[in-house]
């Protein structure tokens, strides 16, 4: 056993969007903490270390997934997450599962990520979501006294953040933002829809998850009327209804109407003045584009990708029905102005970019087509595809989570005193953002997992994912 651990000869690429390349440097990791970082030829070796020799590859700092949802076996979607390269993740959702599966990660029992973990979600009443398939029972808050209880119990629980959801109206989400500072815990998630956008970024939200209320915000005066007047009234739902896919149905279909319509309205002077304000506010935004590419260009999704073998195929093999029962019904027109969309919201990142509002890798993996792991990669494409550099797409997945998270004196670059969590590349991600995908080994908490144990354990989570049975009452 190696006390320490170097790796020599290699590019490091320490600080994603703030310095270039720095080459032939030497990283020294010991007790999973970054000790020395320098010129190769000025780095002495210690008596009795693992020496890598990385000449013509590239380090990174371990990349971070803003926004997942960590359903299935524990010890699988943990494995996964480091094994290409995600050692940081941002749970949107907490469960006592989760809970449990970092405690073992902690613990030492198998690989994986450091977990930042929410509460459970904090809606309006009616919520969106229901006993049919939440994970753990969601807080239904219709008054201000509610929430405020809300708040001060979700403190006491010790979540990382309060994750508030769509449906509070605005009083109640005030309220939730007032007693949320009384109590020193952060809170993130979507904008409900009664509030705008820019007020909830005076508020105080630490992060605005997914691009929904950045596209109303930004709709032209003369149309602000109508599409305020919907989103304050709440996008009704039918109290009635018990099943949580038929009112997101409901919920996403009307969205979609309204955000066609602001998108067709689209006023860049307008949306300037909105996102110079979040720019201002520090207000980061996660946009998801790979869960919004899922929902809205159905006609690109594939039947079957290499990746997919690392999740069980019954779970696989029910991603179109499930996405057909949340996007299904529409009329032509509706699917059409659906993926037009999708070419806007990508707009919408890059506009964010230029105006200096902080971005964040996340991917809603958990649901549909987005593996973990291998989705924040694609999630990497999808923001250079948005106009952000390859550079600055890394910083969205490293060193602007880590500020986000409030973790920069332990996470998001490569410099003594940093946790030890690394990726080594076989080819330059700053020459193509796709180059992340060539992961050659991983350390996370200062353990290397070199190449040849990389393609063990990947080809494990195969086998283990093809074996695996459905829970009860699962179709297979």
């Amino acid at each position: 056993m190696h006390d320490t651990l170097l790796l020599t000869h290699t590019t490091l690429i320490a600080a994603p969007g703030t310095r270039g390349p720095e080459h032939d440097m030497t990283v020294v990791v010991r007790d999973g903490s970054i000790v020395t970082v320098g010129r190769t030829a000025e780095v002495p070796v210690p008596r009795g270390a693992r020496v890598m020799d990385l000449s013509g590859k590239y380090v990174i700092p371990g990349l971070v997934d803003m926004h997942t949802h960590s359903h299935g076996p524990a010890e699988l979607v943990a494995q996964l997450y480091v094994l290409t390269g995600v050692t940081t993740v941002r749970e949107m959702w907490g469960t006592p599962a989760v809970r449990a599966g970092r405690d073992r990660v902690d613990q030492g029992e198998f690989p994986g990520p450091r977990w930042v973990i929410a509460s459970t979600l904090v809606d309006g009443r009616p919520s969106l979501w229901t006993d049919d398939a939440s994970p753990v029972p969601v807080v239904e808050a219709g008054t201000e006294a509610e929430v405020r209880e809300a708040v001060r119990r979700i403190k006491q629980e010790d979540a990382d953040f309060i994750k508030v959801y769509s449906r509070l109206t605005r009083e109640v989400y005030l309220a939730l933002a007032d007693e949320a500072r009384r109590q020193g815990i952060p809170y993130a998630g979507h904008c409900p829809d009664a509030v705008p956008v820019t007020e909830a970024s005076d508020a105080g939200q630490r992060t605005i998850e997914h691009l929904h209320p950045l596209l109303t915000a930004t709709s032209s005066e003369q149309y602000q009327p109508t599409l305020r007047r919907e989103l304050e009234d709440g996008l009704k739902v039918d109290p009635t209804d018990t099943g949580s896919i038929s009112r997101c149905r409901c919920w996403f279909r009307r969205v979609h109407q309204l955000e066609s319509l602001a998108a067709r309205s689209y006023d860049p002077e307008r949306a300037g003045r909105v996102f110079d304000r979040l720019a201002a506010n520090g207000t980061y935004v996660t946009p998801t584009l790979g869960i919004h590419h899922v929902m809205e260009r159905q006609d690109t999704l594939p039947n079957r990708a290499p990746e997919w073998v690392h999740l069980p195929g019954w779970l696989t093999g029910a991603w179109p029905s499930q996405l057909e029962e949340l996007m299904g019904g529409r009329t032509e027109q509706e699917y059409a102005n659906v993926r037009d969309l999708n070419a806007h919201h990508t707009r919408i990142v890059g506009e964010l970019h230029r105006h200096g509002v902080p971005l964040l890798a996340g991917t809603d993996s958990g649901a549909p087509y987005l593996v973990p792991g291998f989705a924040l990669h694609q999630e990497l494409e999808h923001l250079t595809l948005a106009g952000l550099g390859a550079a600055h797409a890394l910083r969205a997945a490293t060193t602007t989570p880590a500020h986000a998270l409030g973790l920069e004196a332990l996470l998001g670059t490569i410099e003594p005193g940093k946790a030890a969590d690394l990726v080594v590349l076989d080819a330059d991600p700053l020459d193509d953002i796709r180059n992340t995908q060539r992961i050659d080994s991983v350390v996370t908490r200062g353990h290397l997992i070199d190449r040849a144990e990389r393609r063990r354990l990947l080809a494990q989570i195969a086998q283990g994912a093809a074996e695996l049975k459905p829970p009860a009452g699962t179709a297979s």
